[in-house]
This record gives C-alpha cells, sequence and structure tokens, in this order.
C-alpha cells in the first residue's frame, strides 16, 4: 500500500546531489526536523519531466521559501544524470536534486511503476508530497500520463 498523509517517511539510502558534488545520505536524516515539498519524476531529460515539472518548480521555488519550505526532486536516476539536469535546468542553489538510482525510497513509499515498456525499468510515479519533520502532511500523486496535482502552482495553493 502506498504512503498515506499521516504516516513517517520510510528511511532509505539516497544520495543528494549539490554544488560541491554528492552526499551520501538517508532520507531520515534529510526530513528530519524540515518543512518540505518532495516532488518525483519519472525521468531526468524526459519530456513532461525537463518542459513542465522540473521548470514549474524552478520558478517558484521562491515562493516556497517564503513559506519556509525546502524543495526537493527526485528521480529514480543516478546521481550523474540528476547533476546534469539540474545544472541545465538552472536549478537555484537550495533545491535539492534527489537521486534515488535503485529506487529503494520510492519502492519504500510504494510509488513505483514499471516503465519496462519504455526500456527504462523500474521508475517513480509522478508525484508531490508535503512532509513536516518526516511525517506526510499531503500527497498528490498522478494518474498514469497526467501531469496536473503535482505541479509546482497546484501544490502551492494547497499549502
Amino acid at each position: 500500500m502506498p504512503i498515506q498523509p499521516g504516516d513517517k517517511l520510510p528511511v532509505a539510502p539516497i544520495k543528494r546531489v549539490g554544488q560541491g558534488g554528492f552526499e551520501d545520505t538517508d532520507t531520515g536524516t534529510l526530513f528530519a526536523g524540515r518543512d518540505v515539498v518532495l516532488f518525483a519524476v519519472p525521468g531526468a531529460f524526459t519530456p513532461t519531466c525537463s518542459e513542465r515539472h522540473l521548470p514549474g518548480f524552478v520558478a517558484n521555488y521562491q515562493a516556497f521559501r517564503d513559506k519556509g519550505i525546502d524543495v526537493a526532486c527526485m528521480s529514480v536516476n543516478d546521481a550523474f544524470v540528476m547533476q546534469a539536469w539540474g545544472q541545465m535546468q538552472q536549478v537555484p542553489d537550495g533545491l535539492w536534486m534527489l537521486s534515488d538510482g535503485n529506487a529503494d525510497f520510492t519502492r519504500a513509499l510504494g510509488l513505483e511503476m514499471d516503465a519496462s515498456g519504455y526500456g527504462m525499468g523500474t521508475r517513480s510515479k509522478r508525484f508531490a508530497l508535503h512532509a513536516v519533520d518526516g511525517v506526510v502532511k499531503q500527497l498528490f500523486v498522478e494518474a498514469p500520463g497526467e501531469f496536473r496535482v503535482s505541479s509546482a502552482e497546484h501544490v502551492l495553493e494547497q499549502l
């Protein structure tokens, strides 16, 4: 069963991509004591993810920060891909690019999907969630092929 509002985020290893390189961390450490919006995309450099999803959070990054909320983008891609994608998309300092390369966190959330038909293997569903101190307050999971409820604009309206 997928994670639900009120649930504690599972602890799983993850890589955070930053200006200084890659940081090995875990989701328990990363989300503890923070107010965070995490959004996940099926794949870096894919059309909707690159043309709409990440750009929406880049454009609205300051609006989240003005509310005291950190923003994290996650994909089941390796850290090198996430770094290159973040640079290409001109992600602002502070917007976390997270690599869930083995889909450990994605599976623990129960939000994985089989994208083998596209040659992509296991990937994350497109979603956004709002968590405070590691507890999910709101969850927005897209129906297959849609992009509405996990957009930066929709999430901001719900906060």
